[in-house]
């Protein structure tokens, strides 16, 4: 009889995982295709083909990217809804870490902006 409240203690306990911040692999799952949802549904928002957010995405789940991009479809075209062309151009966008490593002007420590990015050359969009 005195395993009875030890059990109970032991089950009291592990039911609080959620509140501790561990992750279930039901939690992990539903937080895997609620990302790839999101990544489909800004594929589509962003005019970019499926094939394209596969190859952009490749760690992403298909079928939640999928399923996002083809929610995100339908909704455009009930509200007669327009893509939304990307601003950045490519080679606007680098890898931060790559490019602060190799950047001779902070020494490569990675002193750059607080979020990260360094400034771009002024001369970098005259040749657009």
């Amino acid at each position: 009889m005195r395993s009875v409240p030890f059990l109970l203690a032991t089950f009291l306990l592990l039911s609080g995982c959620d509140q501790l911040g561990i992750d279930t692999p039901k939690v992990t799952a539903e937080k895997r295709e609620a990302e790839g949802k999101a990544i489909g549904g800004a594929c589509r928002n962003g005019g970019r083909a499926i094939e394209d957010c596969y190859l952009l995405n490749r760690k992403a789940d298909k079928a939640a990217v999928y399923a996002g991009w083809r929610e995100m479809d339908e909704y455009m075209r009930e509200n007669k809804l327009d893509a939304v062309p990307p601003q950045l151009k490519p080679e606007d966008v680098a890898k931060p870490k790559a490019r602060e490593a190799s950047d001779p002007v902070d020494g490569g420590d990675g002193g750059g902006d607080a979020d990260g990015a360094d400034a771009a050359p002024a001369d970098s969009h005259a040749k657009h």
